[in-house]
């Protein structure tokens, strides 16, 4: 089985579904995933792209660059110790196969989040929705209608690093099927959100022959024509929940939105009373080192305890019967308990604070300025053999994600997407402007 699972094929084109032909001992398949990842446009635009707190004036808050580097050391050190746990079972595994491929999917998890994080999601959801009934949007099937009702940064996250990438429709960053597996937390079409009620998958329409192929390469295509979760998935998983959990009240201390007495339960329960009373007692340093400690002391502990649950689960997460994540099946109360209260903590203080809602809602007109603009003209693009003045200029904004005239509607429209999504929070910000006006 893990042969399969740890595939090393790459997508080249139709014709051509190969293994590396270069692979050398000091660079395997999955460092060279690693490196496609690391130096791709897509991946440095995170550097300009809301983690939590959008177009922040402090450079020691997160942003979606650091956020993934960081949730990928997580991803490196759970590969390894998973690694050397699956070679007792199967001699051919490499733990550091293992550790670069996690490492790698945790890279490019939040790579398809458009500008302002998850309210630029929303924004793009509610833009739709409200517009569901226009003539632009009635000759789109109901499957389609789902995929930007739904849209979702996981499902454009797989659609860039394996078709949008480096090679257009031919295999994207063709990174190896074990990478590109590992990186599916959901997999499923939007076809599924009505059922489980919420807006979380891993491949639209247009990419379902794509995600087909590498799921059925990797031995995760069920009888039922379903998929099962890649057994790596749940390690990249919950080194993203690890990662946000607590970086988000270090990002909140940083600007002044919560302070210790706000912190001090949730590291009692992570860190125990005695080292979080110790390090908070230490005259030495300052409240923000203080806070870091603690964080570094809770993700350690949050870690070995995922792979203890890892382990111990092994079993149902390799039979594909395993629904819940690494974090929800937890047995140290304590720790479950911790990140619980930390995500609790975040809902009701950090993402409700004043300023965030102020920049937020400046978000919401700004990618809604740029729906409003991109997808008129791109229905008039669509149905009319000429282009008014205007729409024509619009249109060549988009440079080389500009829909070809032979695209179905729905394909023209996700080229829109694909543009804003790309965006940084500046630029996008920046051609809004533009578009009504206001900045020359």
């Amino acid at each position: 089985m893990w042969n399969k699972l740890l595939s090393k094929k790459r997508y080249w084109s139709s014709d051509k579904i190969e293994m590396d032909e270069k692979e050398e001992y000091y660079r395997s398949t999955f460092h060279r995933d690693y490196d496609r990842l690391i130096f791709s446009n897509s991946f440095r635009r995170l550097s300009n792209k809301t983690q939590v707190h959008p177009l922040s004036k402090n450079d020691h808050v997160h942003n979606r660059l650091t956020h993934s580097l960081e949730v990928a050391s997580v991803g490196r050190s759970l590969g390894l110790k998973a690694g050397e746990f699956l070679k007792k079972k199967d001699n051919n595994i490499n733990p550091y196969d293992v550790a670069y491929i996690i490492q790698t999917a945790c890279l490019a998890h939040d790579i398809g989040n458009p500008p302002f994080g998850h309210a630029g999601e929303e924004v793009i959801k509610d833009w739709f929705r409200r517009n569901s009934e226009k003539d632009f949007l009635k000759d789109l099937s109901i499957n389609e209608m789902n995929d930007f009702l739904n849209i979702d940064g996981n499902a454009q996250s797989f659609r860039i690093v394996s078709q949008l990438e480096n090679n257009y429709m031919e295999g994207g960053m063709r990174l190896s099927f074990a990478t590109l597996g590992t990186l599916i937390k959901y997999p499923y079409s939007s076809e599924m959100c009505e059922k489980s009620k919420k807006s979380k998958f891993n491949f639209f329409q247009s990419d379902k022959s794509m995600f087909d192929l590498i799921f059925i390469e990797l031995g995760l295509k069920t009888k039922k024509n379903t998929y099962r979760r890649h057994p790596l998935s749940f390690l990249m998983e919950a080194s993203d929940d690890i990662c946000y959990g607590l970086l988000d009240l270090q990002d909140a201390f940083e600007l002044n939105i919560i302070n210790f007495d706000d912190t001090k339960p949730i590291f009692d329960l992570l860190c125990g009373m005695e080292t979080t009373n110790e390090i908070y007692n230490d005259n030495k340093s300052y409240e923000i080192n203080k806070i870091s400690k603690l964080v570094a002391i809770s993700i350690n502990k949050l870690a070995l305890h995922v792979m203890q649950i890892f382990e111990k689960n092994y079993e149902d997460i390799i039979n594909g019967e395993q629904p819940k994540d690494l974090i929800e099946l937890f047995t140290d109360e304590k720790l479950k308990d911790g990140i619980a209260q930390a995500k609790k903590l975040a809902i009701f203080k950090i993402f409700n604070e004043k300023r965030k809602i102020e920049l937020e809602l400046g978000a919401y007109t700004i990618i809604e300025t740029l729906l409003n603009t991109l997808i008129r003209a791109t229905y008039q693009f669509h149905n009319e053999e000429s282009l008014s003045f205007r729409n024509k200029r619009v249109l060549e904004l988009m440079d080389y994600n500009k829909p070809n005239k032979s695209d179905s509607l729905y394909n023209k429209y996700q080229s829109v997407i694909d543009y804003i999504v790309g965006m940084t929070d500046n630029h996008a910000k920046h051609i809004a402007h533009q578009l009504n006006g206001m900045s020359y």
